[in-house]
């Protein structure tokens, strides 16, 4: 078992894992300026969680302002602690966190609004998301533009089903050097019928061990058919779908295109995007 000072990074060790936050602002910011032909200055990040992304914004530009929104008071002051401290006071002072629900937290209107990491699989009922698609429509601008992501391919509706990953090591914000270490997603459940999952995301790292289900999701695994439809219903007057090529190691180019068709391969990650 890990001991209990592996267990207060697990937060650095997701960021380290799971996040790349360069590569989804700049997915969204060219996207942004393909459809109305200037760069977006205002974002909101939803279940944002450590903030990563929204400092990440602020700290690029000093005309970005961002606001991130989590339910979740102890992983947002972590992100303070950590990643807030890593801007400036000038920088700090563009950056607004609230603690509180998506679905009626107020935030001023904003060009871009972002919910990455499968977070809104969350809402596990038509109407939910929905509601949850509507009042993203209502914080955006009139040239707003709404990007989320979202996972499919054969394997993901395989239950039992594991994927493991070796992730760089990198120093925690205590100093503390982790070894390059594996990042271990585990499909634990999946139900056909009504697609509910059930994920556990596990850490085996050098010199601490195994870290078991350090993190785990209920969700429902919405189809991409499905989130344009809705984004479409909440308001949106497009609903697009970009996805990656491979490379010659079976693995993801990076590089996120409009698609119509796609081959239906084992495994794939998309950006969906709301167009206001």
């Amino acid at each position: 078992m890990a001991k209990q000072k592996t267990a207060l990074d697990l937060h650095g060790l997701y960021e380290a894992s799971v996040q790349n936050v360069d590569t989804d602002l700049d997915f969204a910011k060219r996207i942004y300026l393909k459809h109305f032909k200037q760069k977006p200055r205002t974002l909101r990040e939803d279940f944002c969680g450590t903030a990563k992304l929204a400092c990440n914004w602020v700290a690029r530009n000093k005309q970005h302002e961002a606001w991130g929104i989590d339910f979740h008071q102890p992983t947002l002051n972590w992100g303070i602690k950590y990643n807030v401290a890593e801007l400036s006071a000038e920088q700090a002072q563009r950056l607004h966190l609230v603690c509180g629900d998506v679905l009626n937290s107020q935030t001023p209107k904003v060009d871009l609004a972002l919910a990455l990491n499968f977070s809104f699989c969350v809402f596990k009922q038509r109407d939910m998301l929905k509601q949850y698609f509507k009042a993203v429509a209502k914080s955006l601008n009139p040239k707003g533009l709404f990007v989320m992501d979202i996972y499919g391919g054969t394997e993901s509706v395989t239950a039992k089903n594991d994927d493991v990953r070796e992730i760089p090591g990198f120093t925690t914000p205590e100093g503390i050097k982790i070894s390059d270490f594996n990042y271990i997603w585990e499909q634990a459940e999946y139900n056909p019928i009504n697609h509910h999952t059930t994920c556990h995301i596990h850490f085996k790292v050098p010199g601490h061990g195994s870290i078991n289900k350090a993190f785990t999701y209920d969700w429902r695994l919405w189809t991409l058919p499905e989130i344009q439809e809705i984004l479409i219903e909440a308001g949106f007057s497009k609903a697009e779908v970009y996805l990656h090529d491979f490379d010659d190691e079976g693995e993801s180019d990076e590089i996120f295109r409009l698609r119509k068709t796609y081959e239906n391969v084992q495994g794939w990650v998309a950006y969906v995007v709301g167009v206001k």
